[in-house]
């Protein structure tokens, strides 16, 4: 007898345990949605109706037995409005609630539930066994309102199921017939046992285990509800740990011999119970944030494939659109020297002013061109060095030579300091010159009157070449970052022209040299000195 209480209150205890880990979980899958909070709320309350079931069967003072029943039908009513309330909402995120459900539904449960506490439902005991249980209570006019209540929330709850199932397809066709199946397996059990049993076999013992009966409908539903979720295998394995600790600790509770023994392993039982949920909660959370993680993974590799996909594209264009232009203008750049020079005869000046304004603009775009077809050279790898000793004095005055008439029409200041020959330097003379040019060009655009000086110097072995000017200067915001593409300063770009590619090119080709390109300046509107600093021989 002892072994069959133990046994139907650890029956009851681990379908209760179970219960709860399925509401917390699915809870914790999708705390916003309110079929996950319904489903916890509907879990809670079976582990109270189930624990208050069993608790009023097998305590014997009649006055506590007398209110265990009040509390069973109590939690019965809500236990039913949460069944219909779960299938009303399920498998929705978000749903609003009409006002037949706010304003009559619900305040008929409220003062239902409150009236199983009265008289009203359960007037008193009238018939008691040998034992000290209670046999028979005498019922009061509430007693109808109650059963009106259960009754029709149970079976319209089924009815919006089944109609759910009827009219579904695909996943939410399996999740609605999921449901249904637990649906049907708790109540064929419940009227096996609860009904069947003790109408017609004299056999009243399993009306306690209504927990463990509702148990399969906890189950379906839960999975239901998180569908592919529980098929994670981590998942899985803390579910089941946390499961096995509930339960060796409930039936450590089942074998207690004092009552202290069993207040400390029931402490025990709860806090297996908050921990393995929490526990749950958190790997539910580190699976989910790796599978987010894995997604955004697989969107950016697709990203990256599609912006490699862009960058040849944009390459190739780029390319026959260069080569496409640059032949055109070279021959415009001809045709404007040709009657600069009057072979086709004397032009007025005015016209020759204009050819002028038309060949700069002609060498401007070609210089453009020219920068393009570097950068699509550096962004790919493939720009050519061929390195031969090259001194480094004599390319500084060539390009100076070819620049003076430029400083000269602006009257600037425009001088050299270093050694007349003799600094050699392993380099392609080519791209240098692309640097020296560039760096002296800039500082006599940038500078509208005072000087540019340019400096060379060896020292040890290292090769320092610098342009310093009395020009607009740079900023602090823009000297961090003027050496990358497309860096141009805003208060001179309509006014002086320009790509932002040329200190982006110079610089890749002093890398290239093992070299190092520096830029210095005090502020807009004093000046700055640009440095480059090369490996000599």
């Amino acid at each position: 007898m002892e072994f069959a209480r133990n046994l139907d209150l650890l029956s009851v205890g681990i379908a209760s345990a179970a219960t709860g880990i399925l509401g917390f979980i699915v809870f914790f899958n999708n705390r916003k949605s309110v079929t996950s909070r319904t489903f916890l709320y509907f879990s809670l309350v079976t582990i109270f109706w189930g624990a208050i079931n069993y608790l009023q069967y097998k305590i014997t003072p009649v006055d506590i037995s007398f209110w265990a029943i009040k509390l069973t039908i109590f939690l019965g009513v809500w236990h039913s409005f949460l069944l219909f309330r779960l299938m009303y909402v399920f498998p929705e995120e978000k749903i609003s609630f009409p006002k037949w459900h706010t304003f009559g539904i619900l305040p008929v449960v409220i003062l239902t539930s409150i009236l199983t506490l009265t008289p009203l439902v359960f007037s008193k005991v009238s018939e008691i066994d040998p034992s000290g249980r209670i046999v028979k209570i005498e019922n009061g006019p509430g007693i109808a309102l109650f059963g009106v209540v259960v009754l029709a929330s149970v079976i319209s709850g089924v009815a919006i199921l089944l109609k759910k199932t009827i009219k579904a397809e695909g996943i939410l066709k399996r999740q609605f017939r999921s449901v249904f199946f637990g649906v049907l397996f708790t109540f064929i059990l419940l009227m096996a046992f609860n009904f069947i049993l003790p109408a017609f076999f004299d056999s009243p013992q399993f009306i306690p285990l209504g927990a463990v009966f509702l148990f399969p409908f906890i189950v379906f539903t839960a999975y239901a509800i998180l569908r592919h979720h529980l098929l994670n295998v981590k998942v899985i394995a803390t579910e089941v740990l946390t499961f096995v600790l509930a339960v060796i600790t409930l039936f450590e509770i089942v074998l207690s011999d004092t009552v202290a023994e069993i207040i400390f392993r029931s402490f025990v039982f709860i806090l297996v119970l908050i921990f393995g949920i929490l526990l749950i909660r958190g790997v539910r959370i580190e699976v989910q944030q790796r599978e987010q993680l894995q997604i955004l993974n697989d969107r950016l590799a697709k990203a990256n494939t599609q912006l490699e996909e862009l960058s040849r594209f944009k390459t190739q264009l780029l390319s026959l659109a260069s080569h496409q232009i640059k032949s055109p203008l070279a021959a415009i750049k001809g045709f404007v020297s040709v009657l600069s020079d009057g072979l086709y005869g004397p032009i007025d000046l005015k016209v020759k002013d204009v050819l002028g304004k038309i060949k700069s603009s002609a060498d401007g775009l070609i210089e453009l061109i020219n920068n393009l077809l570097d950068l699509r050279k550096v962004e790919e790898g493939k720009m050519e060095y061929i390195f031969t000793k090259t001194d480094m004095c004599a390319l500084v005055k060539d390009v100076m030579s070819t620049l003076q008439p430029l400083a000269t029409n602006k009257n600037l200041e425009f001088t050299y300091s270093g050694p007349d020959r003799g600094v050699f330097l392993n380099a392609d003379g080519q791209k240098l010159k692309q640097v020296v040019q560039n760096l002296i060009d800039n500082a006599i655009k940038y500078t509208p009157q005072g000087f540019v000086k340019i400096e060379l110097k060896k020292e040890n072995k290292t090769i320092n070449f610098s342009v310093t000017d009395s020009g607009l200067g740079v900023s602090k915001e823009l000297l961090s970052q003027i050496f990358e593409e497309f860096v141009r300063d805003e208060r001179v770009k309509a006014k002086i022209l320009g790509t932002g590619l040329g200190l982006y090119i110079a610089r890749k080709i002093v890398e290239a040299h093992s070299g190092k390109i520096l830029a210095e300046s005090e502020g807009e509107g004093k000046g700055s000195k640009f440095s480059v600093m090369l490996p000599g021989d």
